[in-house]
């Protein structure tokens, strides 16, 4: 049985040696969901336009509910809102779609020479896509409200990285699991939905008991929910300090995903 390179070096090492090879399949899947229709690629703009503007009019004319930041913008809530729901999409996303990765690409786990281990990146790839379509749609939006954007969105990508490291490193593992364990998809599916009940997305985590607030920010989405509100609404500097903590983790978790994938994979082919 053959045994495939564990390090971490690997990890790297596999991700630069097929860039090529990723960009190229995770542009095919991105123009292929939209083949066909009418609108094409529009519609990865037109979808969260839509949603934020339903999200304007719930809560800000139906509930009229307002954030505790002592704001009266009408708006407020649905742009603090849909931060909450880029980053919950963006891991969720990535968590709903990994058990059936290989399922779905029998075909590449056949060819001793294409690099399976790369499919997680594709996936990641498509997801980053329709992230960056949706922060973009949110700034234009927050731009038209309030007339300018904070500098502080500059720092975007640096919050959102170790939540890229966490995600593609539990893509790895849930996709490696879901070749032997074909219900792993039914229960992603469930605890991507109590992440988003569970996350500081319709309400903040300072309206809670401070017992509950425990529970809450041992949800690892809570840190990256309130520090991509603090970069984008609140024109803040992230926690420098949360920030180390959370590329530590994040490393750790992508390690730790990859490895448990490579081990795995040696039994793909008897699986599948």
């Amino acid at each position: 049985m053959q045994n495939f390179p564990i390090s971490p070096k690997e990890m790297l090492g596999s991700f630069w040696r097929n860039r090529q090879l990723i960009f190229q399949m995770t542009k095919r899947d991105i123009l292929s969901q939209y083949r066909g229709s009418i609108f094409g690629l529009a519609w990865s703009f037109f979808i969260p336009l839509i949603l934020l503007g339903i999200y304007s009019f719930v809560f800000s004319t139906v509930f009229k509910a307002r954030w505790d930041t002592g704001g009266n913008s009408k708006t407020e809530f649905a742009l603090v809102l849909f931060v909450g729901m880029i980053v919950h999409g963006f891991f969720t996303e990535n968590l709903n779609r990994a058990p059936a990765l290989i399922l779905n690409n029998v075909s590449y786990v056949k060819k001793v020479i294409f690099p399976v281990e790369i499919l997680p990146w594709i996936s990641m790839g498509v997801i980053t896509f329709q992230t960056l379509i949706s922060l973009l749609v949110w700034s234009l939006f927050y731009l038209v409200v309030n007339l300018e954007l904070n500098w502080t969105l500059v720092f975007v990508p640096v919050v959102l990285f170790p939540l890229m490291l966490m995600a593609i490193g539990m893509s790895w593992f849930l996709s490696s699991l879901g070749v032997y364990f074909r219900d792993i998809g039914q229960l992603t599916g469930t605890i991507t939905t109590i992440l988003l009940f569970m996350s500081p997305i319709f309400y903040p985590a300072s309206m809670l008991p401070e017992s509950f607030q425990t529970l809450i920010y041992i949800n690892p989405l809570t840190f990256f929910i309130e520090q991509l509100r603090d970069v984008l609404m609140w024109g803040k500097l992230p926690d420098w300090h949360g920030l180390i903590i959370s590329y530590v983790a994040g490393v750790a978790v992508a390690w730790i995903g990859f490895y448990g994938f490579q081990k795995a994979r040696r039994g793909f082919a008897d699986v599948l």
